[in-house]
């Protein structure tokens, strides 16, 4: 695989009021509201074994482990270098009893070359916040790898979706965030093989309309889509509302209820 320059520049982080280390580098995408959103809405069905899928850094799956002193964590991130990093910050964080690593395209989990090599984890929970960058509005790296890790190519996010449902057990519980404009192509990938689908938008501010969508949904279900009230990240000023500011200090669970 084509690693990133071994001189890029990485910085280590606070994340969620620095109760979680994170090793990031200092260019590029970095850990933030995001990643915090998924964590607060996966924590209420976080037991047992959970993975991350898309990981990067590892910013929600080691969250949720140091959280939950009790779960069993996998990252599947196919860059080598965030794949690293995050096993660094495993490390820096005290999981590395039980957070594993995988250096992977999540892609190819829905293969069946790979279903034998992923049917045994059985995961009570799978995280997911995907690339929302498509081929359309930006042109890839010319890097094959970079380009894979930052940019969902057409029709992929099924690919995910069915990785999704390869890790999980039945019943097991699916938490993913993305945009707005995603969700028809989001909800026609669950409904192949999950239910009970819940949708929350995110709005910047009260009067402003969502920029992110979380939804939860489980493996087998057959209850129909509910949609829950939305959460509102901004006062009218610009500071964080009292739970947007909860959930950035991962204090706090936002269940689908």
């Amino acid at each position: 695989m084509n690693a990133l320059p071994a001189e890029e520049p990485i910085d280590e982080t606070g994340f969620l009021a620095s109760k979680v280390t994170l090793r990031q580098p200092r260019r590029g995408h970095r850990a933030g509201t995001d990643a915090a959103l998924v964590v607060a809405a996966a924590r209420p069905y976080a037991k047992g074994r959970i993975a991350d899928l898309g990981a990067g850094v590892g910013a929600i799956g080691l969250s949720l482990a140091v959280l939950d002193p009790e779960l069993e964590v996998m990252l599947v991130e196919i860059d080598p270098l965030l794949a690293r990093l995050a096993g660094e910050a495993a490390t820096a964080n005290g999981l590395a009893g039980r957070l594993h690593v995988v250096n992977e395209d999540v892609r190819a989990l829905a293969t069946d070359a790979r279903r034998r090599l992923v049917a045994a984890a059985s995961c009570d929970l799978i995280v997911m916040n995907p690339p929302f960058t498509n081929s359309r509005e930006r042109q890839a790296s010319p890097d094959p790898l970079r380009a894979k890790a930052h940019v969902m190519q057409e029709g992929e996010l099924a690919l995910w979706v069915d990785a999704a449902e390869t890790l999980l057990r039945p019943n097991g519980a699916f938490v993913l965030i993305h945009r707005p404009e995603a969700l028809e192509e989001v909800l026609g990938a669950l409904r192949r093989s999950f239910g009970s689908i819940a949708l929350r938008p995110v709005q910047p501010r009260a009067d402003r309309a969502a920029t992110r969508i979380l939804l939860f949904a489980r493996k087998g279900a057959r209850a129909p889509l509910s949609i829950v009230p939305p959460l509102v990240l901004h006062e009218a000023g610009g500071a964080f509302t009292p739970l947007a500011a909860d959930i950035h200090r991962g204090e706090i669970e936002l269940p689908f209820a």
